[in-house]
């Protein structure tokens, strides 16, 4: 565009009926549709991104608690910007200006130099790669260290999933999980509880319908080295699958009833990768050591099915 909008500079993609926009702020996925219709709930072009959609999170997703944590044996303060629960949400990287580029008419990549920070001292380079195809997305998330010791990294992301209804309450949610981490009042987890019994035990698909769901989910059942998550709709004819590699133990589940628009809540399903848990950077649970030099390649992606 030639006017200033709050994403920055939008790049377009495209194969078949799949169309992308990926953005400069934040280096995320504002758009994604198939055959004309939204797959994400995501943001208007005039809009300021909310609630982190599409956005990747890095160097850690989701919460750490009080912002603190410790690593090779130096104490470190992040800045609280989740204050009425002391967490530093999110990571970093979520307002800085990714380059954008569209490296083929199906393909963009988002790269950032993340450089040393309060509470980060730590260099990475990293990179997006948003790829469509006739069936879908595939995300590859690449981070090299680029400084001159190791750091602690963790990646997430945050697609919000939609089958064209108005709310996610008459979809049926699959989702390969046998756990959940509960959580305190600061949404940190507390312990490691199986979903056998609970409201939360998707695996062989239910119904949503009035659940509330704003937890990670493990102990994820994998075929071919992935696991998938699905949404799907008898009224539309739409499924949804969001599938995450190895690198991925973790998916956070949202429905979306803290959103503050509470004309935004519960119309898309936010599901979440996650290479670690929340308070990772904390507890240093899963969380990835990367030496000078070395560098992780993560994936993750969408399929779409419509009847």
């Amino acid at each position: 565009t030639d006017y200033a909008v709050p994403s920055g500079a939008q790049v377009s993609i495209s194969s078949g009926r799949h169309e992308a926009v990926i953005v400069e702020v934040g280096g995320g996925i504002r758009s994604y549709q198939v055959g004309g219709r939204d797959v994400l709930d995501g943001y208007r072009i005039d809009e300021l991104c909310s609630n982190a959609r599409g956005q990747p999170l890095i160097p850690w997703p989701n919460r750490l608690h009080e912002g603190r944590y410790t690593w090779d044996g130096q104490h470190y303060q992040t800045p609280i910007n989740e204050v009425e629960k002391r967490n530093a949400l999110h990571g970093y990287t979520r307002w800085h200006n990714w380059a954008v580029t569209a490296t083929a008419p199906s393909e963009a990549v988002a790269a950032l130099r993340l450089h040393p920070q309060e509470g980060y001292p730590f260099t990475l380079d990293l990179s997006v790669t948003y790829t469509l195809d006739p069936t879908g997305l595939t995300v590859t998330t690449t981070a090299r260290n680029a400084g001159s010791v190791a750091c602690p990294y963790a990646h997430g992301a945050h697609p919000y999933i939609t089958v064209g209804a108005d709310v996610i309450d008459d979809a049926t949610l699959t989702a390969p999980a046998s756990s959940y981490l509960r959580t305190d009042e600061f949404q940190i987890p507390v312990g490691r509880v199986p979903v056998d019994g609970t409201p939360f035990d998707f695996r062989a698909g239910t119904m949503i319908d009035s659940v509330q769901v704003d937890h990670a989910f493990t102990d994820l059942k994998r075929d071919d080295g992935l696991a998938r998550v699905a949404l799907a709709s008898s009224e539309t004819g739409r499924s949804v699958t969001v599938w995450v590699d190895a690198h991925y133990p973790y998916l956070m589940l949202f429905t979306g009833d803290t959103i503050a628009d509470e004309s935004r809540r519960r119309r898309g399903l936010g599901v979440e990768p996650m290479t670690c848990p929340p308070n990772g950077f904390a507890t240093g649970e899963d969380v990835i050591r990367l030496e000078p030099g070395e560098a992780v390649n993560t994936r993750w992606g969408i399929v779409v099915e419509d009847r």
